[in-house]
């Protein structure tokens, strides 16, 4: 009878301190996803191309949705152009607010919405590497 308390006592232990990891690695990947919104972001906002550049996977697509206006695209690229060419800066203070939500994360695929006074961007961000990169936006601008 020892032996099996024994080997479930084991058992228990073991169960709780991988539960224990799980949780600690999941609140590290949201922590880092919401790190990856913010950089996005703060990067558009202050007109920092390397900054933004970083935060990008390099298959990252957007599309924007704008009324009835057609769904336009926007590459990587054309964003890192944007930040360089400091198209977010004219912004005041209080249209550079922001909220990061984290919205999901299943394995090395996340979710986020990132909200602001004039837009929501629903995003997908892939883990590669370490590090938390965004893949794809959604973006609704609002009127």
């Amino acid at each position: 009878m020892n032996r099996i308390a024994l080997c479930l006592s084991v058992l228990l232990l073991f169960a709780l301190s991988t539960n224990g990891q799980n949780k600690e690695t999941a609140g590290d990947d949201s922590s880092a996803v919401r790190s990856a919104v913010t950089n996005y972001i703060e990067a558009y906002y202050t007109g920092d191309a390397a900054r933004m550049e970083r935060t990008l996977h390099s298959h990252y697509l957007k599309q924007k949705i704008h009324g009835d206006i057609p769904v336009r695209e926007q590459t990587g690229a054309d964003l890192v152009q944007a930040a360089r060419s400091r198209e977010g800066t004219h912004l005041s203070q209080a249209e550079r607010k922001e909220e990061v939500k984290v919205l999901d994360i299943a394995g090395n695929i996340a979710s986020a919405k990132l909200v602001t006074p004039g837009w929501t961007d629903y995003m997908t961000l892939t883990k590669s590497d370490g590090q938390w990169k965004i893949l794809s936006v959604v973006q609704r601008i609002d009127d």
